[in-house]
């Protein structure tokens, strides 16, 4: 990928000026980034995009994690066929993968990496640091960390759960301020290798996959770990059957998210999400695809980490060089828990006030869905400010949870592009 130098304005922006036209910014280069841009290139669309290609799953996942998702969830969208993982791999060389075949993180980087050389081109590394409205007339003023200004005919938010790690009130009290290798309690998405821990005893809070294949990578790194679950019990993915029963694909039709009726309801029609009651949608948000385990993690686990159920962490003080837990257990007892780090695998809170480069009189004038703080969009992932829009997770409130996953990418680009387009 190209880079520009500080305060000099690049060459695609030069030629987007001479006609007249500002460009579309996408800011992030993921999944949702790259597949919304590659659309908008695709139909000649002006486009800059800033961000880390696929930075967040180089840089906010632990060397040797797996993807949850199968193979036929996590293609990216491209404009022509050609574009899947399934042509990547083909591409150079490499087996096709199965759903019996769990994803290597690495695996999905080099595909996204591929990717956006194939349809997107340029990304640059440069950090939106600013996105604001003009005093006048539409579009937007973007600010970057290079000391770049342009202006904006629309920005799409495709920043992925950057800056929204969620932290509990009991353990935020002992996070540091900024980046300290001897913090007592760091979010799984602060990690790249968890090695680091071994030979020391870490509590895992959580017990969703994050949290049981990061206690199976300490584990198997030599560290002393174990996880604390609030629910009675674990649950665990269904190992894939690929010749299942036309009874059983009747009783529950299979979807990129998984199996059963509704799932499948929400992955074929993610626009009819939109469409029901505010409460219904939250409801639906919060409660499907709970925390669960990859089918394929059970047996680095089960019988091999000590995982311990109903139990709530109440409290936590630093005890010296360690950290003493305060947990409650099944029946209500407490106990003192002592611990050299606790990592919290308790997921990501959505808000808009976690993105710090929208202004504030521009965060002001997004309309939040009711109960919650993530953005309210109209069927083109349209916010209530005209020409900015969100997709990927900040989108999941509205459309529902395919957008947490790489298999709402389709949905969310195609429509993101046209309507840009027509604009």
């Amino acid at each position: 990928m190209t880079q520009s130098l500080p305060g000099q304005r690049p060459a695609q922006e030069q030629a987007f000026a001479a006609h007249g036209r500002s460009p579309v910014v996408v800011v992030g280069a993921g999944p949702y980034g790259l597949s919304v841009a590659a659309h908008l290139r695709a139909a000649g669309t002006p486009v800059r995009v800033f961000g880390d290609v696929m930075g967040s799953w180089r840089h906010a996942m632990a060397t040797g994690m797996f993807l949850k998702s199968t193979p036929a969830a996590t293609d990216l969208s491209a404009p022509e066929p050609g574009g899947r993982l399934a042509d990547f791999r083909r591409e150079h060389g490499e087996p096709e993968l199965t759903e019996l075949t769990p994803i290597p993180c690495d695996v999905f980087v080099r595909y996204g990496q591929w990717f956006q050389k194939r349809y997107v081109g340029e990304v640059e590394p440069a950090r939106v640091t600013a996105v604001e409205r003009p005093a006048s007339g539409p579009g937007f003023l973007v600010r970057l960390d290079d000391g770049q200004e342009l202006t904006a005919s629309a920005v799409v938010v495709a920043t992925g759960l950057n800056g929204l790690a969620h932290v509990p009130q009991e353990l935020r009290q002992l996070v540091p301020e900024g980046p300290d290798p001897r913090a007592r309690v760091s979010h799984t998405s602060q990690h790249t290798d968890l090695s680091v821990y071994a030979g020391r005893r870490v509590a895992v809070v959580g017990g969703g996959q994050s949290a049981l294949e990061s206690a199976a990578l300490l584990h198997e790194a030599g560290a002393e770990a174990q996880v604390l679950v609030r629910e009675r019990k674990v649950l665990w993915g269904m190992t894939p059957d690929l010749a299942r029963p036309w009874a059983q694909r009747l009783a529950k039709p299979a979807s990129p998210l998984g199996t059963g009726w509704v799932l499948a309801a929400v992955c074929a029609a993610p626009g009819s999400v939109r469409w029901c009651p505010p409460a219904a949608r939250l409801l639906l948000f919060r409660r499907a695809l709970g925390p669960s385990g990859g089918w394929w993690l059970r047996d680095r686990v089960e019988g091999v980490v000590r995982v311990r159920t109903s139990r709530r962490v109440t409290g936590a003080a630093v005890s010296g060089p360690a950290v003493r837990l305060d947990v409650a257990g099944p029946g209500g007892e407490r106990e003192s828990l002592t611990v050299d780090h606790v990592l919290a695998a308790t997921g990501y809170r959505l808000d808009l006030a976690a993105l710090p480069f929208l202004s504030a009189s521009v965060r002001r004038a997004v309309a939040c869905v009711p109960g919650s703080r993530a953005p309210a969009l109209r069927g083109t992932f349209e916010s209530s400010v005209p020409g900015l829009y969100f997709t990927g997770s900040l989108a999941a409130p509205m459309f529902g949870p395919m957008m947490r996953f790489v298999a709402g990418t389709e949905f969310a680009a195609g429509r993101i592009a046209r309507h840009i387009g027509a604009a």
